[in-house]
């Protein structure tokens, strides 16, 4: 019997090792009491991406749920995260279940769950399903036929990426967009968003785009490393004004600008920031993980903007969203989401605001990002996973519980932020980040300086005083 334990974000495992029908089934189940525990006639909202069994493994939820008298509205086709928490919102459903993995490598496949309000389940409800996984399901999957469900009608097909791309329609001043004279990339990483920007702008560039469900043996996370190929279109090309990537269930954003450039989530954040607040008069509470720049707090301040830091995860965030007045929330591994939309990380979503944007400035990319380094000055970033045994990491860990790092080379520490891992401030707007991993032998360090060079450095001479 596998333990099945809810990570950062969601149930992930390895498909035909742990991630099976019937360890499916047990989740399931444990899903299935928790709603008919907590809402008289229940509706779940259901839908799988682009990986190896979704069809199958969603079937096999489908029935699971059906056998507790729950009534199944399943996604047509693969759909991404964002339009499964939409239609959990639209729909008025108790529950949305999708079943992804993310960003993780294509043998990987998952369960996440979400809320009624359209985005992650809060931390203590996700606790109480764990709570109810059984041992064995104890049901006859066999006996289980979709189609038979669906003739039943106790199993409903929806559109989902239809609904999803209405509210696009509804939401972006598409014309401005068409008729800017900008020409756009996407690179889907064969993810679940692929069809989207088709439909709607079919004649822009598109880079992996189809159904593949191997991701041609790449994990599916927009991080430059992953996205050299979409780097080099753009350069190439020579006309193209912005590239958006979104990961394998589409929910975190990857950017570049016209030379080929990667702009990180930092940015990306302070740009919407910027826009919703500077040009669309938007106002609310600017909600950010640990890990994010502090010129994102910097700008809230200078505009008089409440503002909060809160531990890694999107679900932290999507807890104020539910709960506050929230303009924008993001996290740096691409997480974002902004008022008027849902509780959820979006990465199509939030590339249409960066275009817009773009048309409504008559700006380049290029030009916004100065108009945001004249507010809190210029900056880069650089991340570092390190890969090293369990007892070092565990060690450099407890050196940071007892304040061991008064210094990193020439780097003098001026403070420690403790919210999620451990944030070292140093002088002149440089800052560095030590953050273990909860699930593998990595250690994370994060830095930033006013330019690249001086972020290398940082990381330099972090590894050199863990002796990592």
């Amino acid at each position: 019997m596998v333990s099945i334990k809810f990570g950062t974000d969601g149930w992930r495992a390895i498909i035909a090792k742990e991630y099976t029908v019937d360890n499916v089934a047990r989740v399931s189940v444990a899903t299935a009491k928790w709603v008919t525990k907590n809402y008289e006639n229940p509706t779940i909202i259901l839908g799988h991406d682009c990986r190896f069994g979704g069809e199958l493994f969603a079937s096999v939820t489908a029935g699971v749920f059906v056998s507790f008298g729950i009534n199944v509205k399943l996604a047509k086709g693969f759909v991404s995260t964002p339009m499964v928490s939409f239609g959990a919102k639209q729909y008025g459903a108790s529950l949305g279940v999708v079943l992804t993995a993310s960003h993780n490598p294509p043998s990987y496949n998952g369960y996440k769950l979400k809320s009624e309000h359209g985005g992650p389940l809060i931390e203590e409800k996700v606790k109480e399903v764990e709570a109810l996984i059984p041992d064995e399901h104890g049901l006859d999957l066999e006996s289980m036929v979709l189609e038979e469900f669906i003739e039943q009608g106790k199993v409903e097909i929806v559109d989902l990426e239809s609904m999803y791309i209405d509210a696009v329609k509804n939401n972006f001043d598409l014309d401005a967009i068409r008729n800017s004279g900008l020409n756009f990339a996407y690179d889907a990483m064969y993810g679940s968003g692929q069809n989207v920007l088709k439909r709607i702008f079919p004649d822009m560039t598109f880079l992996h785009c189809e159904y593949n469900p191997s991701f041609m043996g790449q994990a599916p996370e927009p991080i430059h490393k992953n996205l050299i190929e979409f780097s080099e279109l753009i350069k190439s090309h020579g006309n193209i004004a912005c590239g958006l990537a979104t990961d394998g269930d589409a929910d975190r954003i990857g950017l570049y600008n016209s030379k080929g450039e990667f702009i990180d989530s930092h940015h990306i954040i302070l740009l919407l920031l910027n826009y919703l607040h500077k040009y669309k008069g938007l106002s609310g509470k600017v909600c950010v993980a640990a890990s994010t720049t502090p010129r994102v707090t910097q700008l809230a301040e200078k505009w008089g903007l409440e503002h909060d830091t809160v531990k890694i995860g999107f679900k932290y965030i999507a807890k104020q969203m539910i709960t506050e007045d929230v303009l924008i929330g993001g996290e740096e591994s691409g997480g974002i989401a902004i008022k008027g939309h849902i509780p959820e990380r979006d990465g199509i979503w939030m590339g249409l605001v960066i275009w817009e944007y773009m048309a409504k400035s008559g700006k380049t990319l290029e030009e916004l990002i100065d108009e945001i380094y004249a507010l809190v000055g210029e900056f880069k970033y650089w991340r570092d996973d390190l890969h090293i045994s369990e007892s070092l990491k565990q060690q450099i860990v407890e050196n940071c519980k007892e304040n061991r790092y008064s210094t990193f080379g020439d780097y003098e520490v001026q403070r420690v932020d403790t919210t999620d891992g451990y944030k070292f401030f140093l002088d002149q707007n440089q800052w560095l980040m030590i953050r273990p991993s909860g699930t593998e032998p990595v250690l994370r360090c994060y830095a930033e300086s006013s330019d690249l060079d001086g972020a290398l450095r940082i990381l330099e001479a972090c590894k050199n005083t863990i002796g990592a």
